[in-house]
């Protein structure tokens, strides 16, 4: 899995947690840096390894059909936290800076073909999780990307804030931020 810090890491540390393991004492993580998973995988199959933390970006299924696995659980079983967006630190650039808000109307218009173009959409999994047929690409939109991307630009509060928790707990930090300031409520 990622480094602990990291948002992979976090997350896959809270998914650890949830499913009753310590991940300091009741396994032993080996961390590895983003990149071609490809060599590390394929100890699945020779029992180098026993489990392996796999991103979406890399289409869990298909990994696990082809080095003779299966998935467990989904980060999305555990835990959910809202991740799209365009979030800036305004003590670095003004929220309404010109090429803040030229970011956020691209982010938008992703958005929207996201949820009103899945032909498109799904051609662009398929870039993305090269593995995947054009009926896994598909049945991958509509299970995990079309329920949850909307061009509203809303959050849900209530998940941002048990995501909130979750993380600066796991990071050992206090929660000095709430969901309703750091994700967008109003039109």
């Amino acid at each position: 899995m990622h480094v602990p810090h990291t948002a992979p890491g976090c997350f896959a540390r809270i998914v650890l947690r949830r499913a009753g393991l310590d991940p300091d004492r009741d396994v032993h993580c080996v961390v590895r840096r983003p990149g071609d998973y490809g060599m590390d995988l394929g100890q699945l199959q020779d029992s180098g390894i026993d489990a392996a933390f796999v991103g979406g970006t890399m289409a869990p299924e298909a990994v696990a059909a082809e080095h003779g696995g299966r998935v467990l659980a989904r980060v999305g079983d555990h835990f959910r936290i809202p991740t799209v967006g365009v979030a800036v630190d305004p003590t670095h650039i003004e929220p309404g800076d010109p090429a803040v808000q030229a970011a956020v109307r691209a982010h938008r218009r992703a958005l929207r073909v996201i949820r009103n173009d899945p032909d498109t959409t799904v051609r662009y999994i398929r870039t993305f999780l090269g593995r995947l047929t054009e009926d896994e690409a598909r049945a991958h939109y509509e299970t995990f990307i079309a329920p949850y991307f909307s061009p509203d630009g809303q959050a849900d509060l209530v998940v941002g804030t048990t995501a909130i928790a979750a993380v600066a707990a796991e990071l050992g930090l206090p929660a000095t931020v709430t969901a309703a300031e750091f994700y967008r409520t109003a039109p």
